[in-house]
């Protein structure tokens, strides 16, 4: 069977993390085999050296964690993260264009990042704990019109995390041309099969190494 572990982004997003946790991190992620490592773009440049010449992602989130500045600040934000690095990213929605009922503006607010990704992949991160089922589609609609390659549940850092009810709605407001990525209080195994089993490609998470100590114990 194969691991779990090419399906994890390994994330660390604290505002009070330090260079010696990020360089702890990739170190983690170069043993373990993770699909990429996830930052807020301040780090990209210093992932991007510990992953130099290897197989795993530099990931940098955008916009973190409201999505609520200008997206002029987005698109430049992302620009920036790609010149120092980035292979994918992991952009907030406006969500107050969407619960304001303005699709152009949201839509546009994604697709302004998705230019300036220059082709590499843009995960649209929906917040879906503040949002309507009805939200939620429509929210997934846009993404896929915008460009992106991705709809991701959660920051992480709001009221709760990912849901299997969440990502089964998401995995079907999409077509197959787009990607799930559950992200948000997984933090084992067992969380991590359930939101694979409901439609998520790619996990997001810290608790990566716990996660794959609890695979290893199923062989």
């Amino acid at each position: 069977m194969k691991s779990i572990a090419k399906m994890i982004d390994h994330t660390l997003l604290r505002a009070d993390a330090r260079n010696e946790e990020i360089q702890a991190l990739c170190k983690e992620a170069l043993d373990a085999g993770f699909y990429s490592v996830c930052v807020n773009s301040y780090f990209v440049g210093l992932v991007a050296k510990c992953l130099e010449n290897s197989d795993v992602k530099v990931c940098s989130v955008v916009g973190f964690p409201l999505g609520s500045m200008s997206t002029a600040a987005k698109a430049f934000e992302c620009a920036d993260a790609i010149q120092n690095g980035a292979d994918e990213i992991d952009m907030v929605i406006n969500l107050a264009s969407l619960k304001s009922g303005d699709d152009d503006a949201c839509r546009l607010d994604i697709q302004a990042v998705v230019e300036a990704a220059q082709g590499r992949p843009v995960k649209v991160i929906l917040e879906c704990c503040l949002l309507t089922p009805e939200e939620i589609e429509r929210a997934c609609r846009l993404a896929e019109e915008a460009g992106a390659k991705f709809v991701k549940t959660s920051t992480g850092f709001s009221t709760s995390g990912a849901t299997v009810a969440d990502v089964q709605r998401m995995r079907a407001s999409v077509s197959s041309q787009v990607e799930v990525k559950a992200s948000g209080g997984i933090r084992s195994y067992a969380d991590a099969q359930a939101m694979i089993a409901a439609g998520a490609s790619r996990i997001g998470c810290s608790a990566g190494l716990a996660i794959l100590a609890e695979e290893s114990k199923q062989a």
